[in-house]
């Protein structure tokens, strides 16, 4: 379960922050502060990417920055606001691999690897929950990048946000078991190939192959195959070709009917 939301926090003051570069400028005179806002969202990152979300307070924060916390609070009003600001940089600096003279399908798997390798770097993002998103400068170029990839293949604007959503949708639960996964391993100190192979024993005199034939044999067939009962990178592999597959269906049916006309 996300811990944490976007769009929990003051929507006027935060979008204010996240649109503050096209902002006219307000004509301050006198030296340049030491510290700003980029700063702020670059420390908070790197705290959140080492120690995890819930560890970022505004308190411990301040404390790496070498401020008050009440100086803090002069240039982002709260964490709430601070996560935003954290999500639209990284949506900003996210690389875009997307070959532009492949087919749809390579461009939509590069969009889906791009943004796996997002939660990758940073997985505390599995515990926010964005259905109401920061509509800052980085996720708009995000989202207009990645609507790049369905541009020209017959389907309507609502489909075409659909299917989007559709395949960060998967990359995101995706991204949420990994996490999980590797969160059980760093608690245990164990891989899930020991944890398994330290109660092989037990589970083998527990799970009758008699009473339950379909699933001692395929599990023991995907146990083997990935030396534990679930492998992050072959579930995240295999559906987002299934995914795919859905959406090469639907691509199809418009295309047909648009030359069907």
């Amino acid at each position: 379960m996300a811990t944490h939301r976007s769009g929990a926090g003051d929507p006027a003051r935060t979008l204010e922050l996240l649109w503050r570069k096209d902002l006219p400028s307000a004509g301050q005179r006198g030296p340049k502060p030491a510290l700003n806002v980029d700063a702020i969202i670059a420390s908070a990152v790197e705290l959140a990417d080492r120690e995890g979300l819930e560890a970022l307070t505004m308190r411990k924060l301040a404390e790496r920055l070498s401020v008050g916390p009440m100086t803090l609070y002069t240039y982002v009003p709260g964490k709430a606001e601070l996560v935003d600001l954290m999500l639209d940089q990284l949506y900003a600096d996210m690389p875009r691999r997307a070959p532009d003279e492949a087919g749809w399908r390579a461009r939509l798997e590069a969009v889906a690897r791009d943004n796996q390798a997002l939660y990758e770097r940073h997985a505390w993002m599995t515990d926010v929950a964005t259905s109401r998103p920061p509509l800052g400068p980085g996720l708009m170029a995000k989202y207009e990048y990645e609507l790049g990839a369905l541009e020209g293949l017959g389907l309507d604007e609502v489909e075409m946000d659909a299917a989007l959503t559709f395949v960060l949708g998967f990359v995101e639960s995706s991204a949420r078991g990994t996490s999980r996964a590797r969160s059980a391993a760093a608690e245990t100190a164990r891989t899930e190939e020991s944890w398994w192979k330290a109660h092989e024993p037990l589970l083998a005199r527990l799970m009758d192959p008699a009473r339950f034939p379909l699933a001692s044999r395929v599990g023991s067939a995907a146990g083997a195959a990935h030396g534990a009962a679930y492998s992050p990178d072959h579930a995240f592999g295999f559906g987002l070709q299934r995914v795919l597959d859905g959406l090469g269906t639907l691509i199809q049916s418009r295309q047909s009917r648009r030359r069907s006309r």
